[in-house]
């Protein structure tokens, strides 16, 4: 197998950075997932080829092994018949003798340089040679995992569920992880979730799975902080003489007193009626009334007659008293 072979099957080139195949398995795994081509044999056959690659690529010391001595770097010794056998590939496998023989053709120790052999396998167990010196156990590689919530669903709190796909003893298994999604989370906060991330090296503990909180746009709602703030428009006579209106809020529907006289993009403060208290000594936000005056776009005869009148007896100009006017 060419040294190219699993760059080309994430798409990069070997000059890739970590982030830049990382990034690639993302994008590939997500379009080819079987959960998303259901019956595709296809996607799968596709989906199954870039686990591979990236559980070689994804590993710094696997990747180094694969660029110098491509897919017989990144195999695996196994027993079979009392014999041991170096096996990589579709199958593929040699006695580790004739491996090892191989290698040592290529540097041996004869002048006190460890063989080439050596450096990439350690030494094999058995015929008096010591064992290969353990890996250090590496934690695992945290992960993200973005996922969509409502407006709603961000204030009051909700539980999700995370499809997982694991590799266990050479095998995919799927598992679904539910999820709990606290109250008033705001857009782009990460909850993190133990030891749900990349697998353990040598033993090494699992990474941690970070879930990214995309919280939608409410229809009519606009969130800032733990307070809401809600546009609500009134005709040019209310502005002026005053009036009720019925608001919706977080906790429902209540009538707001609008005071004569109010401008246009006038602020009325609702307390208490923002985001909930959540609990330690927290206190709950407050909602904001932005009033907008609506003006008509058009008018009959008799209504710009009447706004006439209206402007003769209220002959008044806003711009009198400042500095530049």
């Amino acid at each position: 197998m060419s040294h190219e072979d699993l760059y080309k099957e994430m798409g990069v080139n070997k000059s890739a950075t970590e982030a830049e195949i990382r990034s690639a398995y993302r994008k590939l795994a997500k379009k080819f997932h079987p959960d998303r081509n259901p019956g595709n044999r296809q996607a799968e056959e596709k989906f199954k080829r870039v686990q591979d690659a990236y559980d070689v690529l994804g590993d710094t010391k696997k990747r180094t092994e694969y660029d110098q001595f491509g897919k017989a770097g990144v195999g695996q010794f196994v027993n079979e018949g009392g014999n041991q056998y170096y096996t990589w590939g579709e199958g593929t496998k040699v006695r580790s003798d004739d491996l090892e023989d191989l290698f040592s053709a290529f540097g041996g120790s004869g002048d006190g340089r460890a063989s080439v052999f050596e450096q990439v396998f350690g030494s094999r167990r058995g015929r008096g040679r010591q064992p290969a010196q353990p890996q250090a156990p590496t934690r695992g590689q945290n992960v993200e995992r973005p996922v969509s919530l409502s407006f709603e669903q961000a204030i009051h709190g909700t539980t999700v569920e995370i499809d997982l796909v694991f590799n266990a003893q050479g095998r995919q298994k799927r598992q679904t992880l539910s999820v709990k999604i606290p109250p008033n989370v705001s857009d782009g906060q990460k909850i993190r979730v133990r030891g749900k991330g990349g697998p353990g090296q040598s033993g090494g503990s699992p990474g941690d799975m970070f879930i990214v909180c995309r919280v939608g746009k409410h229809q009519y709602f606009r969130r800032e902080g733990h307070d809401i703030h809600l546009d609500v428009p009134i005709s040019i006579t209310e502005a002026i003489l005053g009036t009720k209106v019925d608001v919706p809020t977080l906790h429902g529907t209540i009538t707001v007193a609008i005071p004569p006289g109010t401008s246009s993009g006038s602020r009325l403060r609702l307390r208490g009626k923002g985001i909930p208290a959540t609990g330690n000594g927290s206190l709950p936000g407050d909602q904001y009334i932005v009033v907008q005056i609506a003006v008509p776009n058009s008018l009959d005869d008799e209504q710009r007659s009447v706004i006439e009148s209206c402007k003769e007896a209220l002959d008044v100009n806003p711009r009198e008293n400042l500095s530049w006017s």
